[in-house]
C-alpha cells in the first residue's frame, strides 16, 4: 500500500490493530460457543473477553515471538496468554491457524467491499446527475476513433451509469462469495470442535459457515471476488480512456477540471494534461494484475497448503486499497468535468455533414435502388468530401442519379440531427428507470 494512493478508511481494515481485534474476536465468540456447549468454563471465556478485549494489542511483542516461533497465529496466542492469564489455555482449542487467517481475511475482504460498494454507489450518483445534465447535449458519436453519427453526450455518461450499475450487483456477489468462515480445526473434520461453535463464530462475525472448509476456505471465492474487482477496474479505464480522448487538443469536447495554481508541465506552461484519467488507467493495470495470482491460488495441495498465503497478504490489501482510491477518484473526475458543447458541435460539422450518410443511404433504397448502387452514390459523394473538402449536402444535390430517386427537400430532411437522438428518453429510461 503506497500512502498517495491510499484512503485510510480502506487502509484501516488492513492494519496490524484491526487484523489483531479480528483474530481476538474470532477466537473469543469461539470460547463463548465452547462454554455454551460445556467444552470450557464459562468463567474462561467472561476472563478473555475482560482482559482481552480492553486490551491494546502490542504488535513489537507479536513480531518479537513470531521472530522465534516463525508462526504468526501462535505469536499472538502467546502474547494473548501474557494478558490473559491461566485462562488462556483454553482459547484455540480444537482449532487450526486457518481457521483464524482465513475467517479473518474473510472478515476483511467483505468490510472492504462494503467500502468499495458504497464507492460505486457516490460514482452512480455522479454520473446519473452529470448523464440528465448533458441529456440533450448533441455530440458525434465514434467507432474506430472516426466521427460515425450523433448521440448525445448525456448517452455516454448513461452507458457508463449502466456498466456500473452492473459492477455494483458484481461487488455485491463477490461480498457474499467471500463472507464465509471456518472454524473446523485440522483438515476440516471438525474432529476436535463442535461445527456448532463454527456456526456461532459465523453469525457473530456476519458470516456464514462455510459448507467444506477442508482446513483452508477454498480459494474458487477468492478468485472470484479479485476478478470483479479486475472488471471495476477494467470499466475505469474504460471511462477513463474516454475523457482523455475527449481532452486531446484536436477534440476537447470535455476536460479534467484545471484547478487554481495548478501545472501542467514542468517545461511548458500552457500545458493542461489529463493526469487524473491517466493516474486511473495505471491504476487499473494494477487491480486487474492481481486478479491472475488470485486464481492461481486456487490449486492447493490436498487439504492445505500456504503457496496462497504470501499473495494473499500483498494482493488483499493492494487491490482493495487501490481500487477504493481508483473510484474516488473517478467520481471526482466526474462531478468537476469540464463539457464544452460549443466544440461538440464544431467537430460534428467538421466532416461536412457526412455523418447523415446512412439516412440517404437508406432513403434510396426506399425509392427503390439496391442497396449496392445507393451505397455507391453516396459514397462516391462522400469521398469528395473527405477529399476536398466539399460539402455533402451540395453534393448530393449536384448529383443526377441522387436528384432522380430524391428531392432536394427529400435530401434536405435526412440531415435532421434530431432525428439520430429521437430515442434518448427510451435509453434513459431503460437505464435509470421511469423516474
Amino acid at each position: 500500500m503506497i500512502p498517495r494512493y491510499s484512503r485510510p478508511e480502506m487502509t484501516a481494515i488492513w492494519s496490524p490493530e484491526t487484523k489483531f481485534r479480528i483474530w481476538f474476536e474470532i477466537e473469543a465468540h469461539a470460547l463463548d460457543a465452547l462454554a455454551d456447549i460445556g467444552t470450557v468454563p464459562k468463567s474462561a471465556a467472561e476472563t478473555v473477553w475482560a482482559k482481552g478485549g480492553a486490551a491494546t494489542f502490542d504488535i513489537d511483542r507479536i513480531d518479537d515471538i513470531e521472530r522465534v516461533t516463525k508462526h504468526d497465529v501462535i505469536a499472538f496466542l502467546t502474547h494473548l496468554a501474557e494478558i490473559v492469564g491461566e485462562d488462556a489455555r483454553f482459547v484455540h482449542q480444537g482449532m487450526t491457524s486457518s481457521d483464524v487467517l482465513d475467517t479473518c481475511f474473510n472478515v476483511q475482504l467483505v468490510r472492504a467491499a462494503d467500502l468499495l460498494i458504497a464507492d460505486v454507489d457516490k460514482l452512480l450518483e455522479a454520473l446519473k446527475r452529470r448523464a440528465f445534465e448533458h441529456k440533450d447535449t448533441v455530440t458525434i458519436g465514434r467507432s474506430h476513433g472516426i466521427h460515425a453519427e450523433p448521440i448525445t453526450f448525456g448517452m455516454k455518461l448513461a452507458q457508463a451509469y449502466a456498466e456500473f450499475d452492473r459492477n455494483r450487483a458484481r461487488l455485491v456477489a463477490a461480498r457474499a462469495e467471500v463472507a464465509t468462515c471456518a472454524i473446523s480445526g485440522a483438515v476440516g473434520s471438525f474432529a476436535n470442535i463442535d461445527p456448532r461453535v463454527e456456526e456461532h463464530v459465523a453469525e457473530k462475525l456476519g458470516l456464514v459457515p462455510e459448507p467444506v472448509s477442508t482446513q483452508v476456505i477454498p480459494r474458487d471465492r477468492h478468485a472470484m471476488y479479485f476478478a470483479t474487482l479486475g472488471v471495476v477496474a477494467s470499466s475505469i479505464e474504460r471511462l477513463a480512456t474516454e475523457i482523455r480522448h475527449l481532452q486531446r487538443t484536436e477534440v476537447l469536447e470535455a476536460e479534467e477540471y484545471f484547478s487554481p495554481g495548478q501545472k501542467g508541465s514542468s517545461a511548458m506552461p500552457h500545458k493542461r494534461n489529463p493526469v487524473l484519467t491517466e493516474n486511473l488507467t495505471g491504476l487499473a493495470r494494477l487491480v486487474r494484475g492481481m486478479a491472475l495470482p488470485a486464481m492461481e491460488n486456487v490449486a492447493l495441495w490436498h487439504e492445505r497448503d500456504i503457496s496462497h498465503s504470501s499473495v494473499e497478504r500483498m494482493i488483499g490489501p493492494d487491490a482493495t486499497v487501490t481500487l477504493d482510491f481508483a473510484l474516488v477518484r473517478m467520481t471526482s473526475v466526474i462531478d468537476k468535468l469540464l463539457v464544452y458543447p460549443d466544440n461538440m458541435q464544431k467537430n460534428l460539422d467538421r466532416l461536412g455533414g457526412l455523418v447523415h450518410s446512412q439516412r440517404v443511404l437508406l432513403a434510396l433504397t426506399q425509392k427503390g435502388a439496391s442497396r449496392e448502387d445507393a451505397y455507391s452514390l453516396v459514397q462516391r459523394n462522400a469521398m469528395k468530401v473527405w477529399e476536398q473538402g466539399a460539402d455533402f449536402l451540395t453534393e448530393l444535390k449536384a448529383d443526377p442519379a441522387v436528384t432522380a430517386l430524391l428531392s432536394e427537400a427529400e435530401i434536405e430532411e435526412k440531415f435532421d440531427l434530431g432525428y439520430h437522438t429521437k430515442h434518448i428518453d427510451t435509453i434513459f429510461r431503460r437505464v435509470f428507470g421511469e423516474a
